[in-house]
């Protein structure tokens, strides 16, 4: 720095010509005249050297990087080396880090910049699914975490559902919006099948079920690039802290949502505590972001798929690849079923029947609804009566078994179908209470199941004309019509 200010000085100072200045100095009067232009020291200027490799391959280079999407795809991609093999193999005298050098800085120039975001208070809410492992009822089963996370808190809500469906989808958002007291005015999702049926260029088309659920609570849908996830790359980050922090070791329980309430009581309790760079929790910021939600509706959506079905002629009706019973009266009628996340309710002409949901060839089916039935066909009664007496429960399986060992099976089903018709009559409650009665008693069932006459009503004495008060009617004994009997002899 100092023989560059001397430079400069007898130059532009001292009026000292450049010539002798370099003569002087010992240097070229191109630096000199560098120095005066006010060029920083050690800095030359950069002269375009000819690189006759680089400039016979380039083209090359470009044209293969630009196409490799047509003949390439997922992890089977196109790298340096590969290049450098394809490149020598067409005839190419080439290095392999001057394909490595233009490679890297081909992707660079193409990489894509993050814009950062600023998230406002009830504006936007990201969701997703995540796949987790869970112990239900002693059994490790996969299951699927909902997550929905309104951006400005960071307040989470989760869930585990068995399946990744629409059903479950939309029970999610209901569960979440109840939960979270609000709805945010914009929801970021991934173009998941029960949202979007099918991607028209930059447009979504939605399912009819998701345009209802959107305009029940009246918030605004957007969807991400597709295949990139960190469009929403709050949400994706947050699932897989979830489900590195909070279930870890993987959680157990009798069911999915039993270890569901015990997950948002974990996270519950770490919002209340989880504070950001100004010191305030998480609950705190949501207050916040709460008043300035969108507000629940008075009535909420039902998330159950609706299915229109008809009763076989064994009383059985298919959804979704499953079969349900139903009451045998409604045998080849029309029935509206509702498909819950875990619960299938079937609603005909006579009423409702619900019954846990299925998978795909499971059938679920409640013999009390083959109760007249049965009571005709004793040979069906013994071909399901464990089934038969579990549904209809205690003391039916008792009774079934007292009949099998006083009669055999084949006379206990001819009594047990007199039995079920005394159901069908009378109600299972009444007929289960005289069967508890005839059981302790040593009655037999038959017998205490016999209706008993009605009496007959007394007549008022007011309605009796008075020329006959004064007659008393005996009633008849065997003995009398004996004697009658043996004096007419």
């Amino acid at each position: 720095m100092d023989q560059v200010h001397v430079i400069r000085h007898k130059v532009l100072v001292e009026k000292v010509p450049a010539r002798q200045v370099a003569r002087e100095m010992g240097v070229s009067r191109n630096t000199v005249r560098r120095y005066v232009e006010g060029a920083p020291p050690g800095v030359r200027k950069t002269v375009a050297r000819p690189r006759p490799v680089y400039d016979a391959v380039v083209g090359r280079m470009e044209q293969l990087l630009t196409r490799s999407s047509a003949w390439t795809g997922g992890k089977q991609r196109l790298t340096a080396a590969r290049l450098h093999e394809l490149l020598r193999g067409e005839g190419f005298s080439v290095g392999a880090s001057l394909v490595r050098d233009y490679v890297r800085e081909w992707k660079r120039r193409r990489q894509e910049v993050f814009v950062p975001l600023v998230y406002r208070p009830g504006d936007l809410g990201e969701i997703d699914f995540f796949e987790v492992l869970a112990d239900v009822a002693g059994q490790r089963q996969k299951a699927h975490l909902f997550l929905m996370r309104p951006m400005f808190s960071g307040r989470d809500f989760a869930w585990l559902f068995p399946r990744q469906d629409q059903v479950c989808f939309f029970e999610g958002h209901v569960r979440a919006f109840a939960h979270l007291g609000g709805v945010p005015h914009r929801l970021l999702y991934d173009n998941l099948r029960p949202a979007v049926r099918r991607i028209v260029g930059s447009q979504r088309e939605l399912s009819p079920r998701f345009e209802a659920l959107a305009s029940h609570y009246l918030f605004e849908s957007c969807f991400a690039r597709p295949a990139t996830g960190h469009d929403k790359g709050g949400v994706e980050s947050r699932g897989r802290a979830v489900r590195l922090s909070e279930l870890v070791p993987i959680p157990a329980g009798p069911d999915l949502d039993t270890i569901s309430r015990a997950l948002m009581e974990r996270l519950d309790a770490r919002a209340a505590t989880t504070r950001d760079r100004d010191g305030r929790t998480v609950l705190e910021r949501f207050a916040e972001e709460q008043a300035a939600m969108l507000p629940l509706p008075a009535a909420g959506f039902r998330s159950a798929a609706v299915r229109l079905a008809t009763v076989s002629r064994r009383s059985l009706v298919q959804i979704e690849g499953a079969w349900y019973s139903a009451p045998c009266q409604w045998a080849g009628l029309e029935v509206t079923a509702y498909v819950g996340v875990s619960e299938v309710e079937l609603v005909g002409p006579l009423g409702r029947v619900s019954h846990p949901r299925q998978r795909l060839g499971q059938r679920s089916v409640d013999y009390r609804h083959y109760l007249p039935e049965l009571a005709r066909k004793p040979q069906a009664v013994r071909q399901v009566a464990p089934e038969l007496t579990r549904d209809l429960g205690e003391p039916f399986g008792r009774a079934w078994q007292e009949l099998v060992d006083c009669h055999g099976p084949r006379e206990a089903a001819r009594i047990f179908a007199r039995v079920l018709q005394s159901v069908v009559d009378r109600g299972r409650d009444s007929v289960a209470e005289t069967i508890e009665l005839a059981l302790a008693s040593g009655e037999p069932l038959l017998l205490a199941l016999l209706t008993p006459p009605t009496p007959a009503a007394d007549l008022p004495s007011c309605d009796i004309p008075d020329r006959l008060k004064a007659f008393e009617v005996l009633a008849a004994r065997v003995a009398d019509f004996d004697a009658l009997l043996g004096g007419g002899r």
